[in-house]
């Protein structure tokens, strides 16, 4: 039997985190589902197909320029890749990269590469290339929406990672 959840009290608890403070400390929740979804926690799922439809129905990718698109190893062609949803290889990011890049993007919050957590095993640091990359991107996305306090300490944070 699952623990009650903190938040409702009511629905067993089938979602745990664990959070490691700056001191070592280990903090643990145990939401339900519900609960953890209202919170935000749990990842909201992406349907391929779905997303891909309407990237494409948006316009910014024209129909005629896509359906075109064919991977020069798999012989893999983008309609067919819209209709099954599964890519054939590798190759097919590049060769559809024009199309996949703002479905990519959108499905992870503005990422088209790997913005995560490095295995502390590795003994390799989180790139500097990799945060202003993000940092660009946010920089846009403020000044787009108009929030130029946040823009401001976004360029000041890129001056000082170019700096240094």
């Amino acid at each position: 039997m699952h623990p009650a959840c903190q938040h409702c009290h009511e629905q067993p608890a089938t979602v745990h985190l664990t959070n490691i403070l700056d001191g070592g400390e280990k903090r643990e929740r145990h939401l339900c589902e519900a609960c953890a979804e209202k919170e935000g926690v749990l990842p909201k799922p992406v349907n391929v197909m779905a997303e891909l439809s309407a990237f494409v129905q948006t316009g910014k990718a024209p129909a005629q320029q896509v359906a075109g698109l064919t991977c020069p190893q798999c012989k893999l062609t983008f309609v067919e890749f819209r209709n099954k949803g599964v890519l054939g290889c590798p190759a097919d990011y590049d060769a559809f990269a024009k199309a996949l890049t703002p479905l990519i993007e959108r499905a992870h919050q503005g990422a088209s590469h790997h913005v995560g957590k490095t295995p502390r095993r590795l003994g390799v640091a989180r790139s500097a290339d990799g945060d202003l990359i993000r940092l660009r991107r946010e920089l846009t996305r403020a000044v787009d929406d108009e929030r130029f306090e946040d823009a401001a300490q976004i360029r000041d944070t890129i001056r000082s990672l170019e700096a240094s």
